[in-house]
């Protein structure tokens, strides 16, 4: 077990930047499959560029077919578009009138479309069909008079952009998270779409290193940082101290790339060794029935939980409740739900991956172990577990400063806009 946490001086939140107007903006937001309910950011990012007076037109590619069940989600469902719901009579007809209107033009970007689809892992049939999706787009957004076109994730979305750019399309900018994109950057032409885009945005100094390789050193310029962030409800709400319940946390999808099995031999480790404890795991997804599995094999039935999904507010809630939050992670961008956590006052046990020590620092705002390493990690949980509220209290609120300082929705998206304005 480490040393007692001495209190250190919380940093002094930076004054955002001058917030802009951006009043006659009018840019379409694309995403592969949107709403999800891993995607707040998109949705929180959006609400405040239109707060700063943009409008915003989604789409999406495919429909989301996730269950739903944060309202904020839901009304965003209503409100975006989805390509491929327009129909295969639509979408053929959307392709031959580009052929029409400039078949020179239309034949290079097709066989462009093939040669990616040959260099990529999703195959020739998959990037053809991405060349028709961004026919339709490319007259859906000439009726909505839409010059610029931001993609969310480096993957499916902002080939379509960059496809219908070559079309004669708006410009386009798209944000890449990772880890998805770092693990195929090659497949994936990362570094041929930041040469024909605007601009490219990475959500930590991490981010930005590993686009860095994947893309031409003549084009780092066009690669800037732009943080996830929050709203001011994370801020400006009542703080509550943690509990003396001895009560863990995580919310994640239930994901290899997570970790959660490890978390699961952790707390098997902390049975072991007489502590009590109660750790509940929010989220859903393809490990569940796995991990439900393990959790019963080792007799944890009555200590570890599978909560299912949650809405945003129900989270905040359950946070509210526990004195310390933990994400095991192999594999991350920045996690949002780390900076929701800090921004309740509640210090987060995380690993020492892409860019989360960029945010969690030490003694400071929480605890960061070796990703996979299951005795350190219950080691650190122990001490979240056996420490005092107070010292809690301090990790908490010297997180909470951190984030103040790096993740304001308003502030971030106010560098976007200036992005897209300049």
């Amino acid at each position: 077990m480490s040393a007692v946490i001495e209190p250190v001086a919380a940093p002094e939140p930076l004054q955002p930047t001058k917030l802009v107007d951006l009043r006659g903006l009018k840019v379409a937001y694309l995403v592969n499959q949107y709403p999800q309910p891993s995607h707040t950011f998109i949705r929180r990012e959006i609400a405040t560029l239109e707060q700063l007076g943009a409008t915003v037109e989604r789409y999406t590619l495919r429909a989301s077919t996730s269950k739903l069940v944060d309202p904020g989600d839901l009304a965003e469902r209503d409100v975006t578009r989805a390509v491929l719901s327009a129909g295969r009579g639509q979408i053929v007809r959307a392709v031959l009138r580009e052929f029409v209107r400039q078949p020179l033009s239309a034949a290079r970007v097709l066989a462009k479309s093939v040669k990616l689809g040959r260099r990529s892992d999703r195959g020739v049939i998959a990037h053809l069909a991405y060349f028709a999706e961004a026919c339709v787009l490319r007259e859906w957004l000439k009726r909505e008079q839409i010059e610029h076109v931001h993609a969310h994730f480096g993957t499916n979305a902002a080939t379509v952009a960059m496809l219908l750019r070559w079309l004669g399309g708006p410009t386009y900018s798209f944000t890449v998270h990772g880890p998805e994109e770092f693990d195929k950057p090659e497949f994936l032409h990362l570094g041929e779409k930041v040469a024909h885009a605007r601009f490219a945005v990475t959500i930590s100094e991490f981010g930005r290193s590993q686009l860095c390789r994947a893309a031409d050193y003549r084009d780092w310029h066009k690669i800037q940082v732009v943080h996830c962030g929050l709203d001011e409800t994370f801020f400006d709400g009542p703080l509550v101290d943690p509990p003396e319940t001895p009560r863990l946390l995580c919310v994640a999808r239930l994901h290899e790339q997570k970790g959660l099995p490890v978390l699961i031999d952790a707390a098997e480790l902390l049975r072991e060794r007489g502590v009590a404890f109660q750790l509940d795991i929010i989220g859903d997804g393809p490990l569940r029935e796995s991990l439900q599995q393990q959790i019963d094999e080792r007799l944890l039935g009555t200590s570890v939980r599978l909560c299912g999904l949650r809405s945003g507010a129900e989270i905040r809630r359950e946070l509210q409740a526990s004195r310390t939050f933990v994400l095991p992670s192999f594999a991350e961008g920045l996690p949002v739900v780390i900076m929701e956590a800090l921004a309740m006052h509640r210090p987060v046990i995380s690993t020492y991956v892409a860019g989360i020590p960029e945010l969690v620092e030490p003694g400071v705002s929480g605890w960061l172990v070796p990703a996979g390493n299951a005795e350190v990690l219950a080691d650190r949980m122990q001490e979240a577990l056996t420490v005092s509220v107070e010292q809690l209290a301090t990790l908490g609120r010297q997180g909470a400063a951190r984030v103040a300082e790096r993740h304001r929705a308003l502030t971030e998206a106010a560098r976007l806009g200036e992005l897209f304005t300049s």
